[in-house]
C-alpha cells in the first residue's frame, strides 16, 4: 500500500506545493486553517485538478501532468469523508450507504454487502432514519459505511471530528482508531487538532502555508520539531531566540541563561523550545531561579506563568503547565529543565 503526492496548484493568492508518501497505515496532515490540507485531500480524490504534478496510489496513476491522466474522481477508488459528513439529507441510512454499492449488479451481494457494514458500524435499528434523525456519532459512522462499503484504496478523513462535543469526541477517536486498523489500507487524517494527530497517526507531515515543513514518525515529531513553525504548529508555547555556544551548550539572551543539551547542537541554530510541562522543580540540570507573574487555574491543572531572575525586561513571560495534585501553596524558588527536553531549533 502506498501513496505518492507530488503537486503544485495555485488558487488566487494561495499556492500548494507539496510532496509526500505513505507506506500504509495511518498518516497525518496537521496545520493550521488555510495551510492546504483540505486542498490537497481535494486534488487527492479528483475534485481540484492540479496544475501540476502526479498522484500515484498503490502503483496506479491518478493523475500525472506530463503523461496527461487524470482519472475521476469516480475511478480513483479513493474514499473522501468531509468535514460535514454529507450525507443525503432525504435519504434513509440504508438509502445512503446503497450509494457507495452503486456499482455493484448483482443485487444479493449488494444487500449481504449493506448488511455486513451496518453491523460493523453498529447502525442495526437505523436503516431507516434520516441523517437529521442520528446524533452527530451516527451520522459520521453512516458516512463511513457509505464510504468503506465501496471497499476504497485509500481513505481520506477530513477534519472528522470538528463537529462534535468534547465527550463525543474522545469515544469516537477510540472507535475510529479500531475501525482504521480492521480497514487496513492507506488512511490520511486532515486535522489542526494536535491531539487527533497523536492519537491516530504513526506519521505526521507539517503543513504550512501550502507547503510541508516536517515530516516524521508521530512521537518524533514532537520530541524533535527541528523548526520554529514545526514548534509552534505542535503545540509548543515556549519558543525563543537562542545561538550556539557549545557542543552541548546554547545561549539564550531573553532569559540570560545558557542550557546544556542533550544532542550536540549544530551551525544554524536560531530558536530553542521548551514545552509547558518540561519544567520540574526536582530536575537539577539546567536549574535557575524563578519567579511567579501569573496562574490560570483550569479543571484539572494550573497554566502558570513566570520568569526567570534576570530575564530580559519586555520579553515574554514561560509557561508551566502544572497539574493540580502538583501545586503547592509556596511557589519553587527555582525550577529545572532536562538537556533531553531542550528542543533545538533551526532556520
Amino acid at each position: 500500500m502506498s501513496l505518492i503526492v507530488d503537486i503544485k496548484k495555485r488558487l488566487g493568492d494561495f499556492f500548494l506545493d507539496v510532496s509526500f508518501d505513505t507506506n500504509g497505515g495511518v498518516s497525518g496532515l496537521l496545520g493550521a486553517s488555510g495551510s492546504g490540507k483540505s486542498v490537497t485531500l481535494m486534488c487527492i480524490a479528483g475534485i481540484l485538478k492540479p496544475d501540476s504534478g502526479k498522484i500515484i496510489l498503490n502503483g496506479t496513476a491518478l493523475y500525472d501532468s506530463e503523461r496527461r491522466i487524470d482519472l475521476t474522481p469516480q475511478r480513483r477508488r479513493v474514499g473522501y469523508l468531509f468535514q460535514n459528513y454529507a450525507l443525503f439529507p432525504d435519504m434513509s441510512v440504508r438509502q445512503n450507504i446503497l450509494c457507495g454499492l452503486r456499482n455493484e449488479k448483482d443485487k444479493s451481494k449488494k444487500e449481504r454487502s449493506l448488511l455486513e457494514i451496518i453491523e460493523m458500524m453498529q447502525l442495526r435499528g437505523l436503516e431507516n432514519h434520516r441523517p437529521g434523525q442520528l446524533s452527530g456519532g451516527q451520522q459520521q459512522r453512516a458516512a463511513l459505511a457509505r464510504i468503506l462499503v465501496g471497499d476504497p484504496e485509500l481513505l481520506m478523513l477530513d477534519e472528522p471530528f470538528s463537529a462534535l462535543d468534547t465527550n463525543l469526541r474522545g469515544q469516537l477517536q477510540i472507535e475510529i482508531q479500531k475501525l482504521l486498523k480492521r480497514f487496513g489500507k492507506d488512511t490520511l487524517l486532515v486535522t489542526h487538532s494536535r491531539d487527533e494527530a497523536y492519537h491516530l497517526c504513526g506519521e505526521i507531515a507539517l503543513l504550512d502555508s501550502g507547503k510541508i515543513i516536517a515530516r516524521k514518525e508521530t512521537k518524533q515529531i514532537f520530541a524533535d520539531p527541528e523548526s520554529r513553525q514545526a514548534a509552534y504548529l505542535t503545540g509548543c508555547k515556549n519558543v525563543v531566540d537562542a545561538k550556539k555556544s557549545g557542543e552541548y551548550e546554547v545561549d539564550v539572551p531573553d532569559w540570560g541563561l545558557r542550557f546544556t543539551t542533550s544532542q550536540p547542537v549544530r551551525d544554524g541554530l536560531c530558536a530553542i523550545g521548551v514545552r509547558a510541562h518540561y519544567f520540574n522543580p526536582k530536575t537539577i540540570q539546567n536549574r535557575f531561579p524563578v519567579r511567579l507573574t501569573d496562574k490560570i487555574e483550569g479543571p484539572f491543572e494550573f497554566n502558570v506563568q513566570f520568569r526567570y531572575k534576570g530575564q530580559v525586561e519586555g520579553s515574554q513571560d514561560i509557561w508551566w503547565l502544572l497539574p493540580k495534585e502538583k501545586m503547592t501553596e509556596q511557589f519553587p524558588e527555582s525550577l529545572g529543565v532536562s538537556p533531553a527536553n531542550i528542543m533545538l531549533l533551526y532556520g
